[in-house]
């Protein structure tokens, strides 16, 4: 019975009683689901890219989680801290961090910054220091400079650098912005050797953050002993949230810890929103090319008339009919989904191959149009193209099928 519903239905999509092709309005309805089912593909693929880059540049920054102490007042006991993070069996590696504000002075201009200081040994175990260095070396150690002093090394990043003309070598001053014990304490000022810039791919930290030694951040903020908090690596960052909430519920105050989805909710909600509203938009695409379907399958039911009596009187039953016409639906609905995929498939293949449009970074946070498909993506695209294209033609069919063999005749 399916063979002879799909043999007769193809029959009808090829031709028509006056011998052409397939007809314009289902032409029309297969390039409604091409055009549909490829920038749903492209689309989806295009929001999970984005997602992904931005998840795995924030947590090559700042890692999976954090332990810190309540209103940023700094960790009294780091060893204490630390023991409770090597409790936790998923997570891998851990590192210390100190977080602040403060400015950058050169002979020429100076800037607010975020200045982190971190221990590079087990910063790389943790973070992407290695993977995001653009020029120079991780080296923060106290050595000469040609001018005679010595000093500590900094890490700037790349936009940072280029917007305050800093090469690779040049002394910088650092000013802390953090409250001393008095409101008569001058501001903590040391200098420090440019020793290379970081790309990490978030335009806000390339131009704003500098990266020194936790000794040296420890006197530049006045906080001998003392860290911000310990960065964590998990072994998966899905875990990270699972982990959070074990540390937070055994240790507690005056201890809080967050996830890198509680870093920045803002960012990573805001995502998830825009790929819905993508989703469900040009979702409605393959919603116009449904009714499209309905249409040529209603038209197709009116030329086939006597076509369907003389089936009728040779013994097809309504069963039979409602196959032909439900199934011509669905393979117009393949036919475009297939060609959809292929069409959505090279589009991505393209984009992430050559990279051929580009972003403005200080707007979009990258600086191209991250693209990462995934299989997932291209069934659940086919699954509900073929459904709508099956719904679509229900009615039509189900119209078809109630036609009787004398009234056929009676309205050829």
């Amino acid at each position: 019975m399916l063979s002879f519903a799909i043999f007769i239905a193809s029959r009808y999509l090829k031709s028509t009683r006056k011998g052409f092709l397939l007809s314009g309005v289902a032409l029309i309805s297969a390039a409604g689901f091409v055009i549909g089912v490829a920038a749903l593909v492209v689309a989806l693929s295009i929001m999970n890219g984005y997602e992904t880059e931005v998840r795995d540049s924030f947590i090559g920054v700042f890692a999976h989680g954090r332990l810190r102490a309540y209103l940023d007042r700094g960790i009294q006991n780091p060893e204490e801290a630390a023991e409770y993070l090597r409790q936790e069996s998923a997570i891998s590696a851990f590192t210390p961090y100190i977080a602040d504000k403060g400015l950058i002075r050169t002979p020429d201009d100076q800037t607010g910054i975020f200045i982190r200081g971190v221990e590079i040994e087990s910063a790389q175990q943790v973070t992407r220091l290695v993977e995001n260095l653009a020029q120079g070396d991780l080296d923060l150690a106290e050595s000469p400079t040609p001018s005679g002093l010595t000093i500590p090394g900094a890490i700037a990043g790349v936009s940072l650098a280029e917007r305050m003309g800093l090469k690779i070598g040049d002394e910088i001053t650092l000013i802390s912005l953090s409250q001393g014990a008095s409101i008569s304490d001058l501001p903590q000022m040391m200098k420090f050797s440019l020793r290379s810039t970081l790309k990490t791919g978030f335009h806000d930290l390339d131009n704003n953050y500098i990266y020194i030694s936790i000794p040296a951040a420890q006197k530049l903020f006045n906080m001998p002993g003392r860290i911000s908090g310990f960065e964590f690596k998990t072994s998966h960052y899905n875990r990270a949230a699972a982990v959070v909430d074990s540390l937070n519920q055994h240790i507690g105050y005056p201890y809080i810890s967050e996830s890198w989805r509680d870093m920045n909710p803002d960012l990573f909600a805001w995502v998830q929103i825009q790929k819905w509203a993508f989703f469900i938009i040009l979702s409605l695409i393959i919603l116009v090319a449904s009714f499209n379907i309905a249409s040529t399958q209603i038209m197709i039911s009116m030329e086939k008339t006597r076509e369907i009596g003389i089936l009728k009187a040779m013994g097809a039953g309504n069963l039979h009919i409602f196959l032909i016409f439900t199934f011509s639906g669905l393979l117009i609905g393949l036919f475009g989904s297939l060609i959809g995929n292929i069409l959505g498939y090279f589009i991505c293949y393209a984009q992430q191959t050559w990279k051929i449009l580009a972003l403005p970074s200080d707007v979009y946070i990258v600086d191209w149009l991250p693209v990462k498909m995934r299989g997932a993506f291209f069934f659940y695209v086919t699954a509900s193209s073929v459904f709508l294209s099956f719904l679509a033609s229900v009615v039509p069919a189900i119209r078809a099928a109630w036609v009787t063999p004398v009234e056929s005749i009676r309205n050829d």
